[in-house]
């Protein structure tokens, strides 16, 4: 685990070091996802959260199963 100590700048701003910013595929200007949790604060990168939702999920899905393709062809039904 890489940790490091920094101080808040004014408006309670951090600055990430480049090094963090690599390690999590980020760059200047991209949108970060910041959650406070057990008195934690936790940053991550929108795309991480989404491949870990879709772990989570897989788990539950038998193989061969497309929830999006189920998705697709209810809607067509709907049309």
């Amino acid at each position: 685990m890489k940790q490091i100590k920094l101080k808040l700048g004014e408006g309670g701003q951090i600055i990430i070091p480049p090094e963090f910013l690599q390690i999590l595929g980020l760059e200047v200007g991209d949108t970060i996802i910041l959650r406070l949790e057990d008195g934690k604060i936790r940053i991550f990168a929108p795309q991480k959260a989404i491949r870990k939702a879709q772990e989570l999920v897989r788990e539950y899905l038998p193989e061969g199963r497309s929830l999006s393709d189920e998705l697709i062809a209810e809607r067509r039904l709907e049309d």
